[in-house]
């Protein structure tokens, strides 16, 4: 079973509202395959919400309280990424997952360049806090531009 972002699959579930179809891996999903997650959803936020960035580091710094996420507004935002990190753990394990397929991009679900946490467009080699939790516990996460490589 492979787990994969909702808004891969076609649910618009980002930020914004938008989605981000992949339609192999929505294929996936109808023939049983694969099952969607979105850890921000699952940490309590709701949709449209605030873009976030991770200030201070990565999601293993966030991971290990060094660093934090925070909207846009400069809320911390923090406890809700780490809730959905771990909700999203229990899943993978519940359904045995053998990969999790995660948008680029996000702060949760990053898995090669994050922002910088300036707002600006400024991207840094790093995981998302999800990325990172699912890492840290053994479990092979890609983004959806390197799944199929």
């Amino acid at each position: 079973m492979i787990l994969v972002s909702s808004c891969l699959a076609g649910m618009k579930v980002r930020y914004n509202g938008t989605d981000c179809l992949d339609e192999t891996i929505q294929n996936l999903l109808n023939e049983n395959k694969a099952i969607a997650v979105c850890p921000e959803l699952l940490g309590g936020f709701s949709t449209p919400r605030e873009p976030a960035e991770i200030i201070g580091g990565n999601g293993e710094d966030v991971l290990a309280g060094t660093a934090k996420v925070v909207d846009r507004s400069g809320t911390d935002v923090t406890g809700m990424y780490l809730e959905g990190a771990y909700i999203t753990l229990a899943k993978a394990r519940e359904v045995s997952a053998t990969m999790v397929v995660l948008k680029e991009n996000s702060p949760s679900c990053v898995s090669a360049m994050i922002y910088n946490g300036e707002f600006k467009g400024k991207k840094i080699a790093g995981n998302g806090v999800t990325t990172a939790l699912l890492r840290k516990n053994g479990i092979k996460v890609t983004s959806e531009e390197n799944w199929l490589l």
